[in-house]
């Protein structure tokens, strides 16, 4: 594969799980010469791989509780605590910035009641990762689709979120994907909401496939405000691929958003 010289105005990453036939060492490599500067969603176990490689962890996978079970549910703070407080400070330690964490699902628990579960539960977790200097960020996922009765289902619920527990190392993971299936209106939500986001990712509408013309959202203008709004993180390609090759299509991509 032909090394590529992207524009700079965009750092880009791709998630390892839309890769999983692929060797994450192979995929590092590809992920080089196309010229991302990041390879996500690892575990810890992983990081090294990708640092050998040059590339970063943009975004770390956190607790192994995952998407149902997160902190809008204080049965599971204890536990949650355990896991971030283990994994926190090895992050801070590997250099990595950013640490994913989930609302949950709602079972019954009001939006409201979830917004004090989850600041009261995350209380102790954020000031950890402040004193590592790591962003905990949760993602907001679609419960229209994909993840039923998941909670963190809007911006504006995620928004209120991040002010409730007021810490500069509690933001929101962007996916346009999700967010298109639930609210649309993606390009005004990123410039009203941007200080509140630590991270993006893409994938096509519908079915999380490539971000090219087969789909309904305009990627390059996304990219545009994303890169106005003075964003200066990641956009982690989190996109299935089912073109001529995963590799391929991941190049892509990633040209795509290249603005």
């Amino acid at each position: 594969m032909e090394k590529q010289i992207l524009k700079g105005n965009i750092n880009h990453s791709v998630c390892r799980w839309c890769y999983e036939d692929i060797s994450l060492d192979e995929l590092c490599l590809a992920a080089k010469e196309i010229g991302l500067k990041s390879v996500e969603l690892l575990h810890p176990h992983e990081w090294e791989v990708a640092f050998k490689h040059g590339l970063e962890c943009a975004l770390s996978f956190g607790s192994p509780l995952g998407i149902p079970e997160g902190f809008n549910n204080p049965a599971h703070h204890a536990r949650l605590w355990n896991d971030y407080e283990e994994l926190l400070p090895k992050a801070a330690e590997a250099g990595i910035k950013n640490v994913i964490c989930f609302s949950g699902e709602r079972k019954g628990i009001s939006d409201e009641k979830g917004l004090d579960n989850c600041a009261i539960g995350l209380e102790p977790v954020v000031k950890l990762a402040e004193k590592y200097q790591v962003n905990l960020v949760m993602e907001l996922l679609n419960s229209k689709v994909d993840h039923p009765d998941y909670q963190c289902d809007h911006t504006a619920w995620g928004v209120a979120l991040c002010d409730k527990v007021g810490s500069e190392n509690f933001k929101l993971l962007y996916d346009i994907y999700h967010m298109q299936i639930m609210e649309g209106d993606v390009i005004a939500t990123i410039q009203k909401y941007h200080p509140y986001i630590a991270h993006y990712h893409t994938g096509g509408v519908p079915g999380r496939n490539e971000v090219d013309d087969t789909q309904e959202l305009n990627y390059p203008a996304i990219m545009k405000a994303i890169v106005a709004s003075g964003y200066k993180g990641y956009v982690g390609q989190e996109f299935i691929p089912r073109g001529e090759g995963p590799l391929a299509s991941l190049k892509a991509g990633v040209m795509i958003c290249d603005v």
